[in-house]
């Protein structure tokens, strides 16, 4: 289904009947990676499962969004779909507009699966050279070329619009948004995530007013390796 909202074309999906719960996917991903949980979930709850703008089907952003953009796209959404007070689930990504939405509206709870918050300067023995090389002006085109080799793959796979978005979302500190949250919160962690590793959890932890940190095995993708358990946790906590 498709809604337009501020002239962007957003993608969504919604099955089920009951309370509405929001499922936010990562960056690179779209709805697929979030039905798994949808689909356990739908026997109780109102499933929203979006596109994020850029991603999936929805269409592009028209300019480059920061984090907080998102979050107001997505309340301009829920409001023409009706839905008021939701409890949000985000990956990643959509777990970093989670936190901003929930800082800015009224939603019920919030659960949040690898999602860094507090912006930490993670620069690389070649990302160091790069910067020593671009200060140098008869080396600039040098630094230019490798940029192509030393960007993430996030980076690498993104369009040129998307690029800017990655750029500006990544060097977003949400810590000031995670202290403003009142709702209860549910941290899953996996005890292997090297994108978002378990430090970051337990720091975003002590920020939150009203939260609960769960590490469980697995990556990045923890609430898929454990789905079955997650789905359970889930049940309890929403």
């Amino acid at each position: 289904m498709f809604k337009k909202v501020r002239n962007i074309k957003i993608n969504y999906k919604q099955y089920g009947e009951g309370t509405d719960v929001i499922l936010l996917h990562g960056w690179g991903q779209n709805i697929e990676m979030m039905d798994p949980l949808g689909n356990y979930l739908k026997a109780n709850h109102r499933i929203t499962i979006v596109d994020l703008p850029g991603f999936g089907l929805s269409s592009l952003p028209d300019y480059a969004y920061g984090v907080s953009d998102y979050a107001i796209l997505l309340h301009d959404l829920f409001e023409e779909l009706k839905i008021s007070k939701p409890i949000l689930v985000g990956h990643s990504f959509g777990g970093r507009i989670s936190i901003v939405y929930a800082s800015m509206y009224e939603v019920s709870k919030v659960v949040l699966f690898g999602s860094p918050c507090v912006r930490h300067e993670k620069k690389s023995i070649k990302q160091n050279i790069l910067k020593k090389i671009k200060k140098v002006k008869v080396l600039k085109p040098v630094a230019n070329l490798m940029k192509k080799f030393i960007g993430s793959p996030d980076y690498k796979n993104a369009s040129p619009r998307m690029r800017e978005v990655l750029v500006k979302t990544v060097n977003e500190d949400l810590s000031l948004y995670a202290k403003k949250i009142n709702c209860p919160c549910l941290l899953i962690w996996g005890e292997n995530d090297t994108a978002v590793p378990v430090s970051e959890a337990k720091e975003l932890d002590s920020l939150l007013k009203d939260s609960a940190l769960i590490i469980l095995p697995g990556t990045h993708y923890c609430y898929l390796e454990n789905l079955h358990q997650v789905i359970n946790i889930l049940n309890n906590f929403i």
